[in-house]
């Protein structure tokens, strides 16, 4: 075990006394937004998992996908948040017997690959170590630790993955902005910029988001929103003006609710792209399967549903999707896949035995 490139990291391991040799699970969520560890005590095996979870130690750090920070700085912050949910928990590294870290960005098993390599470096090497997309955290969230079903994430990215009973698994979207996130809360923020600059021009039809956006924003013309978008293109600082598009598309703005209907198809399309792929719905696409919704652009607003309309347009084709809204956040899904992970290997292993 190494002290990595930000030794001081990890100095409270000498610093302070910890309180218990309990040994300990990690569960990492890293998204374009924000990023969630999560320590739990290793729980006994059985097929009911306690409620509440016991969870004994939360940290919360910045961005943790590589594409928009940079490599240096997501491991920064993967390793930064690590370390404070281990620090308020009264653990250390030598604890530690599973971690999985779910973050975006992951998008291949080279990706995976480097991620497994750079986590060898930091803990003790008989610590299981687990490396998925942070979708997989989301749909572990719903289904409690089980892979299987297909979840929809839409945040500031989108993204839908889905795993079989027998571990084949699928994903469609979530390739960035760039390669068109449609339906994400960058996607309708970006089209709802793009139509106040369309208006301006004379491109376009005339819409509220050009009084609400700029009011918002506190600009007093279109052409300031042209500095304002380039001055800091991040993903999460144009995501945030979704709530402004869908109390437009509520006042009865006809651009506005354009976009969200266009957003509701491409996030449906999605899900039905791997849906079909694993055929979760099997042959007469009537069979059921958990679907799990994660993000604030599915959560309910007062009359622009944007979840349920999407799960309307889904159970026109697969009546047997059951959706699921996760009573736990993904960072506690990650832990539980973990876990899971961790009591199989164990199980094996005294099997070899």
């Amino acid at each position: 075990m190494k002290r990595y490139r930000n030794g001081e990291i990890w100095d409270f391991e000498h610093e302070v006394a910890v309180a218990t040799n309990r040994p300990v699970i990690l569960g990492l969520d890293g998204g374009t937004t924000s990023t969630v560890c999560i320590c739990m005590p290793i729980m006994p095996f059985s097929d009911a998992l306690p409620d509440p979870l016991p969870v004994l130690a939360r940290a919360v750090a910045g961005c943790s996908n590589h594409n928009s920070v940079g490599e240096t700085a997501a491991r920064e912050t993967l390793e930064q948040v690590m370390a404070d949910a281990l620090s308020k928990s009264g653990s250390n590294r030598s604890a530690v017997r599973a971690v999985c870290l779910a973050v975006s960005g992951v998008n291949h098993p080279t990706d995976q690959q480097r991620i497994l390599t750079w986590l060898r470096d930091i803990f003790p090497t008989q610590v299981k170590l687990y490396v998925q997309n942070d979708a997989v955290a989301a749909l572990a969230s719903g289904t409690m630790g089980k892979l299987h079903g297909c979840v929809l994430i839409a945040g500031t990215g989108t993204i839908a993955y889905g795993f079989t009973e027998d571990g084949r698994e699928a994903r469609a979207a979530g390739a960035g902005p760039v390669l068109g996130d449609w339906g994400s809360g960058y996607g309708i923020a970006a089209l709802a910029l793009t139509a106040v600059i369309r208006a301006h021009d004379g491109r376009g039809p005339h819409t509220m988001l050009t009084s609400t956006i700029l009011q918002t924003l506190g600009l007093s013309s279109a052409d300031e929103l042209i500095g304002w978008t380039y001055a800091d293109p991040s993903w999460a600082r144009i995501a945030a003006l979704v709530p402004v598009v869908v109390s437009c598309a509520e006042a009865g703005d006809e651009v506005a609710n354009k976009i969200l209907k266009e957003a509701v198809q491409e996030l449906a399309l999605s899900v039905k792209a791997v849906v079909q792929r694993l055929g979760l719905c099997g042959a007469d696409r009537k069979n059921s399967f958990p679907l799990v919704m994660v993000g604030g652009v599915l959560e309910a607003n007062q009359r622009w549903d944007i979840g349920r309309e999407v799960m309307d347009f889904i159970s026109k084709d697969y009546p047997g999707a059951h959706p699921i809204r996760p009573k736990v956040e993904p960072a506690v899904g990650a832990a539980l896949l973990a876990l899971n992970e961790f009591m199989k290997e164990c199980v094996q292993e005294a099997y070899r035995r």
